[in-house]
């Protein structure tokens, strides 16, 4: 192993640190638009799920009331 850095070889490390420094940065910048798009579809579809449960209550509670409303009059009937 050399014992010794010129300042060429200085340069040369320096221009591969930089690059190195260029490539990882691109790539997270690439990283980070991949999570938020990731994001994006996972509220959406969230959204979604949250308005398909909101439905399915309004639609149990309806039928409820409906079957309670419907026992009620068979009670009311006969009695």
């Amino acid at each position: 192993m050399r014992e010794s850095w010129t300042d060429e070889r200085l340069d040369d490390l320096s221009g591969r640190v930089e690059d190195l420094g260029r490539r990882m940065e691109s790539r997270f910048s690439h990283v980070e638009s991949e999570i938020q798009g990731l994001r994006s579809e996972s509220t959406s579809r969230l959204d979604g799920m949250q308005r398909t449960m909101v439905h399915m209550a309004v639609g149990m509670t309806s039928a409820m009331i409906v079957g309670f409303i419907g026992l009620a009059g068979l009670i009311l009937s006969q009695g």
